[in-house]
């Protein structure tokens, strides 16, 4: 295995909730009215110390959707996906951007969020 970089960041940072390695800044999030099979999501514009996983299309709430699940290279826990392409033109704005499931990481101020008791399948948001 190699070394394993790093990026840090500066500022309010949301983080794996398994071994705190920063994910995205909350200056990043375009969108907190998205939901995923454990509650709340939230859709960034940029994160970092991710892999992603093999491309695949996915029916969610608003249509189908080409993604790829997104990993802490921290840990190597699941913490979302990425949009690679949207077949709705108007679910385009997604493309390239980012989800952070809620369940999974810490807050800016270290605490975590809790298990949605009315946690929906299917993934998505209800409106951009």
């Amino acid at each position: 295995m190699g070394r394993l970089f790093l990026i840090s960041l500066e500022g309010n940072s949301y983080k794996c909730k398994h071994c705190r390695t920063h994910l995205a800044l909350a200056d990043h999030i375009i969108s907190k009215s998205f939901h995923c099979s454990h509650g709340k999501a939230y859709l960034f514009d940029n994160v970092v110390n991710v892999t992603v996983g093999e491309k695949e299309d996915r029916m969610m709430m608003t249509g189908m959707h080409t993604v790829v699940d997104i990993f802490c290279v921290g840990c190597g826990s699941i913490v979302g996906w990425k949009y690679e392409a949207a077949h709705d033109k108007n679910q385009k704005y997604k493309e390239g951007k980012f989800i952070l499931e809620r369940f999974k990481i810490e807050n800016p101020d270290g605490t975590l969020y809790a298990l949605s008791q009315d946690s929906q399948i299917g993934s998505d948001a209800d409106e951009p």
